[in-house]
């Protein structure tokens, strides 16, 4: 199966959370999957455990690391999509469209356009995984397949 993460669901893999578990089930390598996140997906993990590490839910050694462990993922398990202008003038569309916020709206917007060339290639749906309930609702408004981890605890 292919799946698209946003950043909600990609640091549940790297920090003990509700769905951590079932998050990192899916992302094993023995596990057949197909991952994929947008390039922003990148930034937004660094700022998330940044902010946990400077809040004082992490350690300085635990960052680094979650940061060390996601940087590996990052070049061996993770099929990162790059943003193109075209994309950017779509998830403006999308903003507008379901009142998201930027970032949500750049994710729903990639994880569309991969669903969109898998199925133009006879592929199967491409299944958004995240735990950010607005992304969700507009996501399944797309005619996009979700899955929230915090439904996996």
């Amino acid at each position: 199966m292919d799946f698209f993460f946003d950043t909600s669901a990609i640091v549940k893999r790297h920090v003990h959370e509700a769905g951590s578990a079932w998050v990192r089930s899916l992302t094993r390598p023995d596990a057949g999957h197909e991952l994929y996140i947008a390039r922003v997906t990148a930034v937004e993990v660094f700022a998330a455990i940044t902010r946990r590490q400077r809040g004082g839910h992490l350690s300085p050694g635990q960052g680094r690391a979650f940061i060390g462990h996601f940087r590996r993922h990052l070049t061996q398990r993770y099929n990162v999509l790059e943003l193109t202008p075209a994309l950017f003038t779509e998830a403006m569309s999308v903003a507008r469209k379901h009142g998201l916020r930027a970032y949500d709206a750049v994710q729903l917007t990639a994880a569309l356009e991969l669903n969109r060339l898998n199925r133009a290639d006879g592929y199967g749906p491409v299944t958004l995984v995240s735990a950010d309930r607005e992304l969700n609702t507009a996501a399944m408004a797309e005619g996009l397949t979700i899955d929230d981890p915090n439904s996996h605890p």
